[in-house]
């Protein structure tokens, strides 16, 4: 849809993948991860923009 300008309004969703290897002392795979997750949860793992691997753009809705 055009407006009276002859513009379109586009919806742009901004995607960033952040990544970080971590070490965690486990008895298993499964235990490793809920650990992880419980940590992550709590915020005794914090992501910042040192670990941004990629960002996308994407059309999202177009008026």
């Amino acid at each position: 849809m055009k407006s009276d300008t002859g513009l379109k309004t586009y919806q742009i969703e901004i995607v960033e993948t952040m990544s970080a290897i971590i070490e965690i002392k486990a008895e298993d795979d499964s235990s490793a991860i809920i650990q992880a997750q419980e940590k992550y949860r709590h915020e005794d793992i914090e992501l910042n923009y040192d670990d941004l691997v990629d960002t996308k753009f994407n059309i999202f809705d177009v008026k």
